[in-house]
């Protein structure tokens, strides 16, 4: 029988410049406990892996400090566009939704389209509509807005950026822990069930000041989510352009799987050599079939945290930690 563990992150980033909240701080490492402790409960109680890491982004995407479904930012348009992918590693099958803006959670209308669908991936309106016919909660776009978001979209829009992330502490004299202008804002989830079965999910609102239409890496199998139980599950967040070019997530598979490179080395290889050779920054989470964890990122901060059945929750911000 597997060790089950759970690991999530909420994003990657610089380490904000301003004077830092302990505050706020503890708010993010809170939030991120409670959400790992969650998986862990699934997990504990034999639930799957694909169950684990879907609870677990949709308590991200509920949560405000996150750039997914509540939260999210803004695009140039001053719109909203979510993504979402969650990937079962037992069986292959995949669901995805892009550019979505009444799903409440994008990652439950993915894991519809992963249960109910022949496809993999629904964009725009046919995403809601299949949400709909499945009868996920629909919302109007605004619900997703918040007051810190709409300011980073406005910096955004003043000094002419598409900035990676959340509400800028730097540039706004916020608290948040990470640069919020400067943080990719991903949120995702990986698992190892009691059963040996590997998932992942990943979901995101974007990029503030992206263009209407733009899809990242989050959507995307084997960019920005990827999940087999021959070998890894993994959830990227980072310069999706990147992840997308060099299709990280199943790069870090193919290494183990191909190359014989353990897990550390081969999320290694990816992390910190092959993404910033083009330009990239961000980070992932992932775990091996036999249950190791690794959580590299080559940006100075990645909101993650990571439990094993039975244990406490290790959570973190820093690199030091």
């Amino acid at each position: 029988m597997s060790r089950a563990v759970i690991a999530i992150h909420g994003g990657a980033g610089a380490i904000s410049r301003a004077a830092m909240s302990a505050e706020k701080e503890q708010y993010y490492i809170q939030a991120l406990s409670q959400i790992v402790n969650s998986g862990q409960a699934i997990l504990a109680a034999g639930g799957s892996a694909l169950d684990a890491v879907t609870e677990a982004v949709r308590l991200l995407e509920e949560c405000p400090l996150f750039n997914a479904g509540k939260g999210s930012v803004f695009t140039h348009q001053g719109t909203h566009e979510l993504d979402a992918c969650v990937m079962d590693g037992s069986s292959l099958d995949a669901g995805a939704v892009a550019g979505v803006s009444r799903i409440r959670n994008p990652v439950l209308a993915a894991r519809a389209v992963l249960e109910h669908s022949p496809h993999v991936l629904f964009i725009g309106a046919g995403a809601e509509a299949f949400a709909a016919q499945h009868q996920l909660e629909a919302v109007e776009p605004d619900f997703f807005s918040t007051p810190e978001r709409r300011e980073q979209l406005q910096r955004a829009l003043a000094s002419n950026q598409t900035l990676l992330d959340h509400d800028g502490a730097a540039q706004s004299g916020g608290d948040d822990p990470l640069d919020n202008d400067r943080k990719f804002g991903t949120v995702g989830a990986v698992a190892l069930d009691l059963h040996g079965n590997l998932a992942a999910a990943t979901s995101t609102g974007g990029m503030t000041n992206k263009q209407a239409g733009r899809v990242g890496d989050s959507p995307l199998v084997g960019a920005g989510c990827y999940a087999n139980n021959a070998n890894v599950a993994v959830s990227c967040t980072g310069t999706g352009e990147v992840f997308m070019r060099t299709l990280a997530a199943y790069d870090i598979a193919a290494l183990m799987e191909y190359g014989g490179l353990s897990l550390k080395q081969a999320s290694d290889r990816v992390v910190m050599e092959k993404i910033p050779v083009l330009g990239g920054s961000g980070g992932i989470v992932a775990v091996d079939r036999d249950g190791n964890v690794a959580l590299p990122f080559n940006s100075e901060g990645m909101y993650r945290g990571f439990g094993y059945v039975g244990d406490d929750a290790v959570v973190g911000i820093y690199r030091a930690e």
